[in-house]
């Protein structure tokens, strides 16, 4: 099975369905849609349509986190993507797109011989900010100052099965357990890191990680987390790039209704 999409959930309501939906709309075939719920009382997972690629499993987790390394268990696909309740595929045509990229990937790495062809994929593309209502483009190529920064959105990430396996979300990470993730999968396992082109997820917003309660948990777990992987030298080159570059100021034009629209259009051209 080429994808398997992953949605978590516990009392979404209608934005479970609404999910599901968008990925059974999808022109491409070949993928799988597992459903982990932590014991929903609402009745959303019992609305679900009947559908032979839809496969529902009901156990109880500690947190969102924990769910997901619930579901990777039961994936069966060679790409992983988890889409949040609420989120949404962008268009019907992401996974045709997404595999088609993926299929010019690995053929590429296959061709560069042995040591490329055995390198995890991590294929992403761009999101949909619909909160904003704002187009978030991704960097087209993965380094480490983007590691430190801004990575692509969890939800517009398609990861080889492989990487979820064997590094399950680290659940002392209560916010940033994806961003945890995402930089093993760069410094650790050293997956090639693949831009597909186009918007892949319509993120909604507003989640946990989002609250203002939580803001200084979210950056002490991003302190955490790039101790962990990056070197001092390192750490102290992307602390003062960003002191330069008025980071705090660009990520409140990023967030605000009125500027967003605007600064992320800006961004897509300074990358250009």
């Amino acid at each position: 099975m080429r994808f398997s999409i992953i949605v978590v959930t516990l009392n979404a309501g209608e934005k479970l369905k609404e999910t599901v939906q968008s990925v059974l709309a999808q022109q491409f075939t070949d993928y799988e849609i597992v459903v982990k719920d932590g014991g929903s009382t609402d009745g959303s997972v019992e609305k679900l349509p009947q559908d032979a690629r839809l496969r529902i499993y009901v156990r109880k987790d500690k947190g969102i986190y924990d769910a997901m390394n619930q579901a990777v268990e039961f994936a069966k696909g060679q790409y992983v993507l988890f889409l949040n309740c609420g989120d949404l595929f962008y268009d019907q045509t992401v996974l045709t797109r997404a595999d088609a990229a993926l299929a010019a990937a690995e053929a590429s790495m296959a061709s560069a011989g042995t040591a490329g062809s055995g390198r995890p994929l991590v294929l992403y593309g761009d999101t949909y900010g619909a909160k904003n209502q704002v187009l978030i483009a991704a960097p087209r190529t993965i380094t480490g100052g983007i590691c430190y920064r801004n990575i692509p959105c969890h939800q517009s990430c398609f990861y080889a099965a492989e990487l979820c396996k064997k590094k399950p979300y680290d659940l002392q990470f209560r916010i940033r357990a994806d961003y945890d993730h995402f930089l093993w999968c760069y410094y650790r396992a050293k997956a090639n890191m693949i831009y597909m082109g186009g918007v892949v997820a319509s993120y909604e917003g507003g989640g946990y990680s989002e609250n203002q309660a939580n803001r200084k948990r979210d950056k002490a777990e991003h302190k955490m987390i790039t101790e962990r992987y990056m070197a001092r030298g390192e750490l102290i080159k992307y602390r003062l790039l960003l002191l330069l570059s008025f980071a705090p100021l660009r990520s409140m034009l990023a967030e605000n209704r009125l500027t967003s629209g605007l600064y992320h259009r800006l961004k897509e051209l300074v990358r250009r």
